[in-house]
């Protein structure tokens, strides 16, 4: 049995990646201060004697000095998520995001930990060089522009894990996620899938924010988690070494518009509902910035892990409606 530990383990991803942990008969402990997390979303594990949550800041250095050591392998993936967050709280947004990752990772350096950190396709910035490189240049947008917070303070999260490994060779691991989507994701921060998904299934107006022809590529829950295991398994096999230090993609290549997902979301539900266009302006604030595309390049993906996405977009999406229709 190996231990690992989750900051972020109530969120999304990491209550699924707890899951798969325990479901392969690992020990998992989960760090989280259930700020975007949900309890919800781990109270199922309570009854594994192989799990425990701690209800906590992930920046705590006296409970990671006591918790790191315990544990063979370290997933970061305790951030501030969603645009809509971001944009209403960017001060949180820089601060804690930058602050846990420095603590964390500084703890993992003494104990000599692996740590995988979970990164963003936001950290590509404003890059029209398609498909997105693991070692392409960024484009940021002004630093008036509140979404980019968001993206630089994951970049920086990727330049202080990356210095440990260049100055002390400790294990690392950085995957950039793009779009990950399924059952427990939800809308209230913005993300589109989940929102389009609960209005479809109430007949109400899907409100695609913009002009609806921006493209984003969605990838499973599941097909992500997958991934993230590897790089624990090929790491405590000793297979890992070609990983260390590098940065990976993770994610679909498959595009589709916002306006073409929210016809598709209507007609796979047979849903009453209409699409309905809402200026940025009206969604976000003045001063919005958005990508018309963000396709990621999964060749390293594929190369150094054997993996590449499964799910159909429509399986995700039937997927998260079951998933919203068995919580009401």
């Amino acid at each position: 049995m190996d231990n690992f530990l989750i900051t972020g383990g109530a969120g999304f991803i990491g209550s699924h990646l707890a899951e798969a942990l325990l479901q392969n008969g690992n020990s998992v402990t989960v760090i989280d201060d259930l700020s975007t997390g949900c309890w919800e979303n781990i109270a199922a594990l309570e009854n594994n004697s192989n799990f425990r949550a701690i209800v906590a800041s992930a920046d705590d250095k006296l409970l990671l000095e006591r918790e790191v050591p315990k544990h063979n392998f370290v997933y970061h993936l305790a951030s501030a998520v969603g645009v809509k967050l971001i944009i209403e709280r960017p001060v949180e947004t820089v601060q804690r995001i930058v602050r846990i990752t420095d603590v964390l990772v500084d703890v993992c350096a003494k104990y000599r930990k692996p740590l995988l950190l979970t990164s963003t396709s936001e950290v590509y910035g404003k890059s029209a060089d398609l498909p997105f490189r693991e070692e392409n240049d960024v484009v940021m947008g002004a630093t008036s522009k509140r979404r980019w917070a968001y993206a630089v303070a994951k970049m920086l999260d990727e330049f202080l894990v990356l210095a440990h490994y260049y100055q002390s060779q400790l294990p690392v691991y950085i995957v950039r996620l793009f779009n990950t989507v399924g059952p427990r994701q939800t809308g209230q921060y913005g993300m589109v899938v989940p929102r389009f998904v609960s209005a479809a299934l109430q007949n109400k107006p899907l409100e695609i924010y913009g002009d609806g022809q921006q493209k984003r590529c969605f990838c499973s829950v599941f097909d992500v988690v997958d991934a993230l295991l590897s790089f624990s398994q090929m790491h405590l096999s000793g297979k890992g070494a070609e990983l260390v230090g590098q940065v990976i993609n993770i994610g679909s290549n498959e595009e589709i518009s916002i306006s073409e997902l929210a016809e598709q979301i209507i007609q796979l539900l047979d849903s009453k509902s209409a699409a309905v266009l809402i200026p940025y302006e009206e969604a976000y604030g003045p001063g919005f910035d958005d990508m018309r595309r963000r396709v990621p390049d999964i060749s390293r993906a594929k190369n150094l892990l054997g993996w590449q996405p499964k799910t159909p977009l429509d399986e995700i999406i039937r997927r998260i409606a079951d998933s919203i229709v068995k919580e009401r």
